[in-house]
């Protein structure tokens, strides 16, 4: 099998059939299989699956797993050279996933690449990104982002001194669309499984460096994206007191800056 590709999904059966089925449609002259993963899968989602997809393999969980774990099973149960993972609120476009792999197969030391996201309205949606600092949270999550020199660091962080318009070597992409190879899979692993969401793609992204595999956002083609930013809803203070998504978020971040405590940064073009 050419390429496994893999649909992690949450609550959303209207959002998955629109990317299944422009999976369906743009996906053309490779021979693939497509996987769905779900989390706190309730029946509406169960029948649509059974009864329009029945030719999916299709993985349920009665509890929100978060999305290492779905992204987990969907690579347990796959047989494809290569892998394309996407949320479900993904709309893949017309040769985006061919162009991809193209690109994917031309050199080895690729492990990694990313489409270009698009909002459904057609602004770009930031999608590539340097390493976090723990300064980056503070100044994303509180009034400080408001202040010229927090402002400066987060347009660092956005990379918003890099046009988005050809193909770039980068420290860690969106884990929402990301096609990577087996055999670099074979090589770095899994996502961890510290991580119940959030800071798992950045992780991930890192450790693919550190194994001597290039991270590449790919602007070449492009794919839509919801994107709801569940942790970011409602203000800071509001967020902090009532959304449990923030705390996850940050809880993360603690994780992932105390298990690369004191490790330098990869360093690539």
């Amino acid at each position: 099998m050419e390429l496994s590709i893999i649909v992690t999904s949450y609550r959303n059966p209207e959002l998955l059939r629109v990317c299944l089925d422009s999976i369906r449609k743009c996906v053309t002259g490779i021979a693939y299989e497509l996987i769905v993963a779900d989390s706190a899968t309730q029946e509406d989602m169960e029948m649509m699956m059974r009864e329009d997809y029945a030719d999916v393999k299709f993985f349920s969980f009665e509890k929100n797993v978060g999305f290492q774990a779905l992204v987990k099973i969907g690579l347990d149960n796959s047989v494809g050279k290569y892998i394309l993972m996407l949320n479900g609120d993904i709309l893949v476009t017309p040769d985006s996933v061919t162009k991809m792999l193209e690109f994917l197969k031309t050199d080895a030391s690729i492990g990694m690449v990313g489409p270009k996201l698009l909002n459904f309205n057609g602004t770009l949606q930031p999608s590539c990104f340097r390493f976090y600092k723990p300064i980056t949270i503070v100044y994303r999550r509180t009034f400080l982002s408001k202040f010229s020199f927090a402002k400066k660091h987060l347009d660092w962080f956005l990379m918003k001194d890099y046009d988005h318009s050809e193909p770039k070597e980068v420290d860690w992409i969106m884990g929402s669309a990301v096609m990577i190879s087996r055999s670099a899979l074979e090589k770095v692993g899994i996502m961890d499984p510290r991580y119940f969401m959030y800071m798992e793609d950045v992780d991930w992204c890192r450790r693919f460096w550190e194994n001597g595999f290039k991270v590449i956002y790919f602007p070449l083609v492009s794919m839509h994206h919801y994107h709801g930013k569940g942790s970011a809803k409602g203000g800071v203070i509001r967020s902090l007191l009532f959304n449990k998504y923030t705390w996850i978020h940050i809880a993360s971040g603690i994780k992932y800056f105390k298990k690369f405590l004191g490790k330098p940064l990869p360093i690539h073009n």
